[in-house]
């Protein structure tokens, strides 16, 4: 078996042979998305993820891959998504947040493109926010609590939470009709800007996330403190977004 890859697109030609081996014609696509597609990825830390689109008949044969999921997650590729093109076409108003994600940042590795021309409606977009918000702020809330304000528990939820922050951030862009950057700092600058939310503090969460050193009690206390405290006022504004027209 071979190494983890340190670009995910060496192993496009292997992954697409062992995919199309099992399900020849019904295999629609395969799609890197995630930090692989990016610059964001980090051999041997990242997961390789992988978005396999099948036809219907397709689908129901998925028991035709247990094998080849546990041989590739031995090179760090998480187990697929595996799909249909009708399972998307009738999902996009119940998860158009993690549908405009894939669409941000993906690449075809082969065959067609069901991501290229997805659109969302706006107020639906702008629901699932509110509902992301609304329902992180009270898991924060609660997961404060039993951190009991030490330094190293707090460390670990910022990191669990962080990406999920992302995403929303991505929306709320997208609902404005804001371009979306492809940085994370750039993303973090023109959603506190757009929104009046204060940089400085998702500038820190973001950078604790990737630090290996542990913060003090105190530190991660107020940093925390104030999270909660901007998740809080997003959480009042998500009612009154509107559109690029506001």
């Amino acid at each position: 078996m071979g190494k983890i890859p340190n670009d995910p697109k060496e192993i496009f030609p292997e992954i697409i042979a062992d995919y199309a081996g099992i399900f020849g014609d019904d295999l629609v696509s395969i799609i890197l998305y995630g930090s692989g597609a990016g610059q964001g990825y980090r051999p041997g830390k990242s997961d390789i993820n992988f978005m396999i689109v099948l036809t219907e008949s397709g689908i129901e044969r998925l028991d035709l891959a247990f094998e080849m999921v546990k041989k590739w997650g031995k090179r760090n590729v998480a187990t697929p998504l595996f799909l249909t093109e009708g399972y998307i076409e009738t999902s996009l108003d119940v998860f158009p947040m993690e549908y405009l994600t894939f669409q941000k940042n993906y690449v075809l590795a082969h065959g067609r493109d069901v991501l290229k021309d997805l659109a969302f409606d706006l107020g639906l977009v702008r629901l699932q926010c509110e509902r992301e918000i609304k329902g992180k702020l009270l898991l924060l809330r609660q997961a404060y609590l039993e951190t009991a304000g030490k330094g190293k528990p707090l460390k670990e939820l910022v990191a669990n939470s962080i990406p999920a922050l992302t995403a929303i951030f991505e929306a709320l862009l997208y609902i404005k009709g804001k371009e979306i950057p492809r940085e994370r700092k750039e993303i973090i600058r023109v959603t506190t800007e757009t929104f009046n939310l204060d940089r400085a503090v998702f500038e820190k969460l973001f950078e604790l996330k990737g630090k290996d050193t542990k913060p003090g009690d105190k530190e991660s206390l107020a940093l925390f403190k104030d999270y909660l405290r901007e998740m809080r006022k997003l959480s009042g504004l998500v009612n009154t977004i509107g559109g690029q027209d506001e």
